[in-house]
């Protein structure tokens, strides 16, 4: 790949309503899309960062500096790039800033895949020809609330619930979603809002039969998640823990969790994702795909790497119509009423940027062009 040109895109979107978890409420979405650019092909790529550093030390504008002062420099400074793989080894001198890496990572993949006239799926290596997906519902105002919200989705196709907790509203409000919906596939996440000292709470969670809990001590933990999944038969997820290969290694090895959400933009991108997969396969350790409240682009990313045979839960790759009233990408995403999402076969990621939505979101625009 003889890459010519590189342009960001800061973009913002409003979301159809405003999403509730533990450290906060979301009322819109800033995010960067990245632009790779040879000659024939263009490589899209999203940098999910959030506008503040609440989940993780990243926001939309500082990625944006990384990206611009240190990333790009590195892309362009290599006449060419042979193998998406290489991104990963080019940018370790920069530390952490994982989901500005990723908006690079991931368009690079999508050009490769281009290049080689194959789809995204395909170039990762991936089985599935649909992937499960599920629903991740903000905290709720009420118990009413909440059931009418489940109700809503699952009426549009949905059999996986995630529930975001946080403390005083998790076991009743998991207690009524079990006596009204019966045995549905339901999980809880936390985003870190727990301490080991809350260990009888999660005993109790155990009767409720609950596919996993996410993330429920401190965001930078394997040690306490360990301590916790020793005492609870819940399977226990980490998130926000796992930033790459070597943090779902010592986890493993200290027995921190029963399954990883590998989200794309939280460990660098695709490379990081495939290598974290792979180890997860070795040890038995199942796996799936979060979301970060995901606009087209990062959507398809999700929906090519949850098609590897190691993701074995639903993930949160929702519809198009889940979080945006008009999502810039075409073809939108549509959930059938299995809760399955069709893998796209044809080459690079399937879906491209609708232009007059594209540019509709756009706020700020920067071209780099290779000298």
């Amino acid at each position: 790949m003889k890459i010519e040109k590189i342009v960001l895109r800061k973009m913002k979107m409003q979301l159809k309503k405003p999403f509730h978890v533990s450290f906060g409420i979301i009322k819109e979405k800033k995010f960067i899309v990245a632009e790779v650019h040879t000659k024939d092909f263009i490589g899209y790529g999203d940098c999910s960062a959030l506008p503040f550093p609440f989940y993780n030390e990243e926001t939309t504008s500082t990625a944006w500096h990384i990206l611009d002062e240190f990333l790009i420099p590195l892309i362009l400074s290599k006449d060419e790039i042979s193998h998406p793989e290489e991104v990963n080894s080019l940018f370790s001198p920069i530390r952490r800033n994982q989901m500005a890496k990723s908006a690079l990572d991931c368009a690079i993949w999508d050009l490769y895949a281009k290049e080689q006239n194959i789809s995204l799926s395909k170039a990762l290596g991936g089985t599935k020809e649909k992937i499960e997906t599920g629903i991740s519902i903000g905290i709720q105002d009420s118990i009413d609330d909440l059931l009418h919200v489940i109700d809503k989705y699952m009426n549009e196709g949905y059999r996986r619930i995630k529930l975001k907790i946080k403390p005083g509203k998790d076991i009743k409000y998991l207690e009524a979603v079990r006596e009204h919906f019966g045995d549905i596939m339901l999980m809880a996440d936390a985003n870190s809002a727990y301490t080991l000292k809350d260990i009888d709470l999660f005993k109790e969670m155990d009767k409720f039969n609950l596919l996993m809990i996410e993330q429920p001590l401190s965001h930078d933990d394997i040690v306490d998640h360990a301590k916790l999944q020793a005492v609870v038969d819940t399977r226990i997820c980490l998130d926000e823990s796992i930033h790459s290969i070597e943090d779902a290694r010592k986890a493993i090895e200290l027995g921190s969790m029963k399954t990883i959400n590998i989200k794309v933009a939280r460990v660098g991108g695709l490379t990081e994702t495939k290598k974290i997969h792979d180890l997860c396969q070795l040890n038995g350790i199942p796996v799936w795909c979060g979301g970060m409240l995901d606009t087209g682009i990062a959507r398809a990313h999700n929906i090519a790497v949850a098609s590897l045979p190691n993701y074995q839960f639903p993930g949160d790759i929702p519809a198009s119509n889940r979080y945006w009233d008009n999502d810039f990408v075409s073809p939108q995403v549509i959930i059938d009423q299995n809760s399955l999402v069709q893998v796209p076969n044809t080459a690079g990621i399937g879906f491209e940027p609708a232009l007059e939505l594209y540019d509709k979101y756009t706020i700020e625009k920067k071209e780099f062009v290779k000298s």
